[in-house]
């Protein structure tokens, strides 16, 4: 199997991973539940999980708290930080995680203004001063487009949102731990991260970082191990929004998969996957009846996207996958708006998604699946 699906799940891991979580099914109590050996093992874990989370997104441990994943995080943060009063800038780049729950509100009265894309996947950066309203509280956009890798560029954002006193909410699942983040230098309000996918932890594992001082309404109260005689959840970051046991299992795969990127350097990492990237896209666009998208000119993840004619996307990837065992995603990608402005919702597209463990040899039997598959099909 060759695998080109990183933009939706990692794979492989780093073998730390799997150790790490196997021990933890193995050793670990319920953290934050008792003063035993196996509930204060999980609770360090959880804890040195926080100080590596933070070390490489440019936070604070304590202001760094585990979800289940970057959906739940950004539900979390909309949900606690707006209100139907309020009016929301988001664009055309974003995930289904970041407009549904901004959709949910709008249907409640809040306004939301949506910043399109250019023929070429770019954001139209002009129109954000053009959108602002005496009642907009925040821009919750993506950092890296998950369709076709475009970067969003946060410090236009971010001078954007100080100059107007706005929240600034990351959607940074595609870039964690494959580009250099600073929340705190950026201003960033919530930063919202996957663990599962360039954080190369397991599935079930994400989170964000809140910057200090801001209050967000928990999505969930409960079991928190602590002031249990208090008829409301704990006040304090992060117990304040992390109700129920903690995921320590997955927590100590994720702290794995962290500390393998601090070790390697995120810097070695992203360039090793653009150089990939870039050997795949350069390829492809010698080959009769491919159409790639995004606008090589500007910074990309290290995604390429493409069709080949007016072929539905779904039958190039059932040939990648039964003729020469190559995986990618194929179809919507759950960024309705984007495919709307690159005309692609009929079609849908097929995107290869790097991993710093491809090979430049499996990258050359992309090439050639690509080219049989454009002679016979296109």
């Amino acid at each position: 199997m060759i695998y080109f699906d990183n933009a939706a799940t990692s794979l492989p891991k780093p073998p730390a991973v799997g150790e790490a979580i196997l021990q933890a099914l193995n050793t670990f109590g319920g953290p934050g539940r008792g003063g035993h050996p196996a509930a204060l093992a999980a609770g360090r874990t959880i804890f040195k999980a926080r100080m590596a989370v933070a070390k490489l997104l440019g936070s604070a441990p304590e202001r760094t708290v585990f979800t289940s994943n970057a959906t739940e995080s950004l539900n979390i943060a909309i949900s606690g930080l707006l209100t139907p009063a309020d009016h929301v800038i988001t664009t055309a780049l974003d995930h289904n995680s970041v407009l549904r729950p901004l959709y949910r509100l709008r249907d409640r009265g809040m306004g939301l203004s949506i910043i399109g894309i250019d023929a070429n996947g770019n954001l139209n950066y002009d129109d954000f001063a053009g959108v602002l309203q005496p009642n907009t509280k925040a821009v919750v956009c993506t950092h890296a487009s998950n369709l076709i890798g475009t970067v969003i560029d946060l410090s236009f954002v971010s001078d954007f949102c100080k100059k107007n006193g706005l929240l600034m909410i990351t959607d940074a699942s595609q870039t964690a731990g494959v580009f250099p983040i600073d929340a705190d230098a950026l201003g960033i309000d919530v930063l919202c991260f996957t663990g599962h996918k360039g954080l190369m932890g397991p599935q079930g594992t994400g989170g964000f970082c809140v910057r200090e001082g801001l209050s967000i309404k928990p999505l969930k109260v409960g079991g928190s191990g602590i002031h249990s005689f208090s008829e409301t959840h704990p006040s304090e970051i992060p117990d304040r929004l992390e109700a129920g046991t903690a995921n320590a299992h997955g927590i100590a795969g994720l702290l794995a998969g962290v500390e393998y990127i601090l070790e390697q350097g995120v810097d070695t990492i992203r360039e090793k996957e653009c150089a990939l990237a870039e050997l795949f896209r350069s390829g492809i666009a010698e080959i009769p009846g491919v159409r790639i998208y995004g606008d090589p000119n500007v910074s990309h993840a290290p995604i390429v996207t493409l069709n080949i004619g007016t072929v539905d996307s779904a039958e190039v990837g059932a040939h990648l996958a039964d003729d020469y065992g190559i995986c990618v995603r194929t179809g919507a990608h759950c960024v309705p708006l984007a495919h709307i402005g690159l005309g692609t919702k009929e079609q849908g597209s097929v995107r290869f998604s790097f991993s710093s463990f491809n090979t430049q040899e499996e990258v050359r039997i992309a090439l050639r699946a690509i080219a049989e598959i454009a002679a016979e099909l296109h």
